[in-house]
Parts: structure tokens; C-alpha cells; sequence
């Protein structure tokens, strides 16, 4: 923690520069990391909202996901500097407690993505219906031939990974855990599961394990596009590419253009934009007024697909690129 809280200061000194009018809300924004196109489009769309009405906004972020101790020392530094909300996306539990000592001081904390126990409100995508359309979208894709599915996940006991793996195992008809269950479910026709951290080269070693383990594996259930992709390139390198189905979720211009390559099938499209000026405008309403957000706000996904498939509503690539977020 000593190491990071320095490098915490210093963001939050860029992002708060100048005095705070009197009557100009403070709000905090944390994310997971500062270059991740998720978060950045967040930042955007949380920057935006603040400017049009007429907000201050603090920025700070971990170095990397699961980097409680930066979130931490920013949980603090800007509930001294004022801030009446703090948005999170968090990192993992080790910031509660920080979160409930700024509650005690009348800050509203609001979960961006991530929920968290403790958190005044969560905006968020529901990622259990993002896996249920990727699901639903595989099994009419598959066109009725036996399925034998690998499943590439987040980590062990991360709600987003639960959700996502879950809902994409009740799409496709199989006995499927509830949203609120962290636990990944496992049938016959789940043949390999492997863990990514959400990263692509991580991504091909877990393909390439699967493979491994059976090599006629016809549908790859990826937790986002980066590990799709690295799916994707172990299969090429097996020469396996054109007979398998790969599913998503996040919906970024990366993503969104490997669905037009046909290296993905489809992808559930979430908006982080919209997640984070939602927060902001809740933030304004509470400093203004005292009206704290809660319970949970959906923020909307939108399954983007090469090729529709009947019975599943999807949106076309050009859909997608329009609304991605990430270089194009």
C-alpha cells in the first residue's frame, strides 16, 4: 500500500487541479486500470456527463485488475478531498472496508460493473443475460448437432465470471447455477473449463489445453473478446478454425471487428459509457438534493452477430461498431 497510495496522489492532483467552487459537486470515479478500452470509454463517458452538469470529477485506477491497495489509498484520498460520491469498479473485497469508513462520512459509493457487498447502488450490464444471449445465439448456431463446449472463465469466485458462465450454460439449455450463484455450473457437455484472467495469451493456453483434452470440441465459451481471440488463434494453429463456434461478451471495436472476421459468431455488447454518466448524474442528484441511487440499474447489452440465427434477436456488426468502445 505504501507503494501504491504515491502514484494514487499524483492522479488525483492531475484530476482535481484547481480550487472546487463552493457549490460544485465532488464525485470520484476508480477504475480497475487506466488503459483498458472498458475503463477509458468509462472515464470518457463519466468526464462528458460531469462537464454538462457542471461537476468536478477525481479520476484514479489500480495498475492492474485486483490492485485493491491503489483503490484503497483512492477511496481515501478522495473522500478527503471532498468527493459526496465515489463510483468503483472494484478490484475484489479488500476494499470494503475503505468503502464503509467513507459511507460513515456521508459518501455514497456506486458499484460501476462490479458489484460489491456494501455498495449504495450497482450500474452495471447483466451479465447473466449477456451469457444467456451468447447461449441461446450457440445453440441455434450448433443447428441441432451434439454439443461438446470449453469453457474459457475469468477466475474462480468472481461474480462477473459467474454470471456470464452461467447464464451462457442456461441459454444453451443445459442446468445452469442462478445469477446470484458464484459457482460455475458443469454438465456432460461442458468437456473442458479453463481459467483466463480475461487475457488473450492466457486465452490460447487455455484453447490450447482444451484441445488437449478433446480435440472435437465444436463451441468455445469465451468471458471476453481478448480471450476469444487467443481462442481463436489456438484453433487456427490446430487447423481447427473454421469447425468451431466461439461466443463473447463485452462488445469493444476489437470484438465487435473480429465478429466481422468471422473469428467470433457474436458477442453481448455492455456500455461502459453509459455506466459511468449514469453514475455521475446520480452523484450530482445526491450532492444536490440528498437523494442517494440504490438497488441495481441496468445498463443495457445488445447481442452483436456475423450471421443472425432464428429465434435470437441480435443486432448486425455495422450496429455494433457504431456503438463499440475501444480504437476502431
Amino acid at each position: 500500500m505504501k507503494k501504491s497510495a504515491p502514484l494514487i496522489l499524483s492522479a488525483l492532483a492531475l484530476a482535481a487541479s484547481g480550487a472546487f467552487a463552493a457549490n460544485e459537486p465532488v464525485i470520484g470515479l476508480i477504475t480497475k486500470t487506466e488503459t483498458n478500452p472498458f475503463f477509458v470509454k468509462m472515464k470518457e463517458g463519466a468526464t462528458a456527463e460531469a462537464k454538462k452538469m457542471g461537476a468536478k470529477l477525481l479520476t484514479a485506477s489500480g495498475k492492474k485488475d485486483g490492485d485493491t491497495a491503489s483503490q484503497i489509498a483512492a477511496i481515501e484520498n478522495m473522500t478527503a478531498r471532498g468527493a459526496k460520491t465515489i463510483l468503483i469498479t472494484s478490484s475484489g473485497d479488500a476494499i470494503l472496508p475503505a468503502v464503509k469508513k467513507a459511507q460513515e462520512k456521508g459518501v455514497q459509493v456506486i458499484a460501476l460493473d462490479s458489484p460489491f457487498d456494501g455498495a449504495d447502488a450497482l450500474f452495471a450490464t447483466d451479465n447473466y443475460k449477456a451469457g444467456e444471449l451468447i447461449g441461446q445465439y450457440a445453440k441455434a448456431a450448433l443447428g441441432g448437432k451434439p454439443a461438446k463446449i470449453a469453457m474459457l472463465d475469468l477466475f474462480p469466485g468472481h461474480p462477473v465470471g459467474a454470471q456470464r458462465h452461467n447464464g451462457f450454460m442456461k441459454g444453451f439449455g443445459l442446468q445452469a447455477n442462478d445469477a446470484k450463484s458464484n459457482e460455475l455450473s458443469k454438465t456432460a457437455e461442458t468437456v473442458c473449463a479453463a481459467d483466463t484472467d480475461g487475457n488473450q495469451a492466457k486465452g490460447q493456453t487455455a484453447m490450447e489445453t482444451c484441445l488437449q483434452k478433446d480435440p472435437a470440441i465444436n463451441v468455445v465459451y469465451t468471458i471476453n473478446e481478448p480471450a476469444a481471440a487467443g481462442a481463436y488463434n489456438a484453433l487456427k494453429k490446430a487447423g481447427k478454425e473454421k469447425g468451431v463456434l466461439i461466443v463473447s461478451v463485452d462488445g469493444g471495436c476489437a470484438g465487435v471487428a473480429d465478429v466481422g472476421k468471422g473469428v467470433i459468431a457474436a458477442t453481448s455488447q455492455q456500455y461502459p459509457l453509459k455506466m459511468a454518466a449514469m453514475g455521475v448524474a446520480a452523484g450530482v442528484e445526491y450532492a444536490k438534493g440528498g437523494k442517494k441511487a440504490s438497488g441495481y440499474v441496468d445498463t443495457g447489452v445488445t447481442l452483436i452477430a456475423g450471421k443472425p440465427v432464428a429465434g435470437v434477436d441480435s443486432k448486425d456488426v455495422k450496429t455494433g461498431t457504431d456503438l463499440c468502445w475501444g480504437k476502431k
